[in-house]
């Protein structure tokens, strides 16, 4: 299995939005950056990721599961766009605010540290455990 984070404007898409699609889940669609499309081309059926808040609450607030494969963004009819399906899986009990991750040296090699703009990031599995224990939330 592989991790990833999710990030999204709670004002565009937000955790209720994505629990409100219960288990079918919904496009991760949108993404217009190579390398955010080249990861979720990566992403497996029941890979998991965080859920994460951008802008002003920065944090992640949950876990998701993909539930599709890479397939075409149905917002465009450009073929070079994909996205894949999540589903929400749970919400963590004490979201993990940007601030805390930097904060941690534990995860100060963690992409969202390093390049926080990106939409669509991997998260090494000593980092998922790491954000899981640091939200209160099950890691599996």
């Amino acid at each position: 299995m592989s991790y990833w984070l999710f990030k999204s404007e709670p004002s565009t898409w937000s955790w209720d939005d994505q629990l409100s699609r219960g288990d079918a889940g919904e496009e991760w669609d949108g993404v217009r950056n190579y390398q955010a499309r080249n990861f979720m081309r990566e992403m497996k059926l029941g890979d998991r990721g965080f859920f994460y808040h951008s802008q002003t609450e920065k944090a992640v607030v949950g876990i998701v599961e993909v539930c599709a494969e890479a397939h075409p963004d149905s917002t465009t009819e450009d073929e070079r766009w994909e996205c894949v399906d999540i589903k929400a899986v749970r919400g963590f009990e004490t979201p993990v605010t940007l601030e805390q991750i930097k904060a941690d040296p534990r995860l100060a090699e963690m992409v969202l540290v390093k390049n926080s703009r990106l939409s669509v990031q991997p998260v090494t599995e000593e980092e998922w455990r790491i954000v899981c224990d640091l939200g209160r939330a099950r890691p599996d």
